[in-house]
């Protein structure tokens, strides 16, 4: 196993905070499979969102807001790490009894902040190996209640049975298998308030990583049957009610001023689930393929007194650069290893020019390059991949047909006037398709491509079962 990491020394206390003042709380809500058109201030039809929508006219909307990866697993191991999940040798949606997770070597958001002494929680999905090494509470975590995989990997899938009886883990324990899953928000939401009220006179940060609404849709009788979108309205105005009680009780423990929230999604829909699905809001493609359908999801940001209220950035920002923002902000020591994480507490502070990052790589499977972006421009290259388009989606829990399509010649979209990459402009634009193909060269080169079978130079690898025995 490699060395323990060593650190870098501590960052200055952000905005020239001393250390007599309060230390920032974190709240990072993560919902699975939640789409960039499923809140209603994004055009969501038949079911209304007001305490998200509340969050975003009085905090900021990340617009151009980039997951490491369109793929569950792989994309919370991102946001948690800060690093391109093929840097750290992660990969996919790991299921039951997976050989492989995150390295416990890697820093992770809640050994970030334990460097100071905070309070840390997961409740919800954690998606970064199942083995007992890899969960939270053996990687910087106090408390852990949810599920350690996708809530559709059980006996009752509507494509298989093979899998094995879903555990529910409280802790390090097992508390039951195959959980309605009606009490999953509720439960994860209720587990939240709790940790919040216990730490409101210490630091903390909680991650609330949302089961829903992935498929098996499920709600509980408090919103059965409210919108007009069926099963799946209903469980986004649920999932709505648990933000709004994550921010009635900050409101109430005046922790407002004090606790930065982040709302985003881990991917964009599965939208071959037809009605229990959301929306892409018109973007191309979606979960599980690298077009923005994919990759760009919604984002809300609210930080009472320091984030401006009713604001936007279009700057290009990925949930790796969650890390940076955080350590900035509460003066964290970063891992000494390389990670791709960058502040973009600048824009927070209402500078909504200031630029996050300058490009993004857009890889997926095991470490296919399959595209690149400056936040204007984005080059496709050749691969193929899973597609939505053309094949009727199915509904009620039952997936349609999603077939396969190969981009054979490179392809440029400007996102600027084309968000949905309809149009390629390749020919148009030489220019900017030589700095792109720079840049992926410059990610070849540091984190390989299987693509055009180059090693990569920096990557480390994941943590096996076999090394923990």
């Amino acid at each position: 196993m490699r060395k323990t990491l060593t650190l870098l020394a501590a960052l200055p206390l952000a905005g020239g905070a001393t250390a007599q003042e309060k230390p920032v709380n974190f709240i990072i809500i993560n919902l699975d499979d939640a789409g960039y058109g499923d809140f209603s201030h994004n055009g969501a039809i038949g079911y209304q969102t007001p305490n998200i929508d509340r969050m975003a006219a009085e905090g900021m909307r990340l617009t151009h807001f980039l997951v490491a990866q369109p793929i569950s697993g792989a994309s919370r191991a991102g946001l948690l790490t800060g690093c391109y999940p093929n840097r750290i040798g992660f990969h996919g949606a790991p299921g039951p009894n997976s050989r492989y997770g995150v390295h416990p070597d890697e820093m992770n958001l809640g050994m970030l902040v334990k460097q100071k002494g905070y309070a840390t929680a997961v409740f919800g999905k954690w998606h970064l190996g199942d083995a007992h090494r890899f969960m939270p509470l053996q990687n910087g975590f106090d408390e852990y209640y949810g599920l350690p995989y996708s809530n559709d990997m059980w006996p009752y899938h509507p494509q298989t049975s093979a899998y094995p009886d879903l555990p529910t883990i409280d802790g390090n324990e097992v508390v039951g298998y195959n959980t309605d899953q009606s009490c999953f928000t509720t439960d994860y939401t209720e587990r939240s308030v709790a940790f919040i009220r216990r730490n409101a006179d210490s630091p903390f940060l909680l991650y609330l990583a949302h089961s829903m609404p992935h498929v098996p849709l499920a709600v509980s009788d408090k919103f059965k049957g409210k919108s007009k979108q069926g099963l799946f309205g209903d469980v986004m105005m649920e999932l709505d009610w648990s933000v709004g009680q994550i921010l009635a009780t900050l409101q109430e423990l005046g922790l407002e001023e004090n606790t930065l929230v982040i709302l985003t999604s881990d991917n964009g829909p599965w939208i071959n689930y037809g009605n229990h699905a959301g929306s892409t809001g018109g973007l191309r493609e979606a979960k599980a393929a690298t077009f923005d359908g994919g990759n760009r999801v919604p984002c809300v940001v609210y930080w009472k007194g320091t984030v401006p209220a009713g604001t936007a950035s279009g700057s290009l920002v990925s949930s790796i650069d969650i890390f940076a923002t955080i350590a900035e902000i509460g003066g964290f020591p970063l891992p000494k290893p390389t990670i791709d994480s960058r502040s973009f507490y600048r824009i927070l502070k209402g500078d909504l020019m200031a630029k996050c990052r300058d490009d993004f790589a857009y890889y997926f499977n095991r470490n296919d390059l399959e595209a690149v972006t400056d936040g204007r421009f984005k080059l496709v290259f050749p691969h193929t991949h899973q597609s939505y388009e053309g094949y009727l989606p199915g509904n009620d829990g039952m997936p349609g047909y999603r077939g396969q399509a190969t981009v054979t010649e490179p392809q440029l979209f400007d996102l600027r006037r084309d968000p949905g990459e309809r149009y390629n402009v390749y020919e148009q634009y030489p220019y900017e398709v030589f700095e792109l193909n720079a840049i992926a060269d410059r990610y070849r080169n540091d984190l390989g491509d299987n693509l055009t079978d180059m090693p990569g130079v920096n990557v480390r690898p994941a943590g096996r079962t076999e090394d923990y025995k």
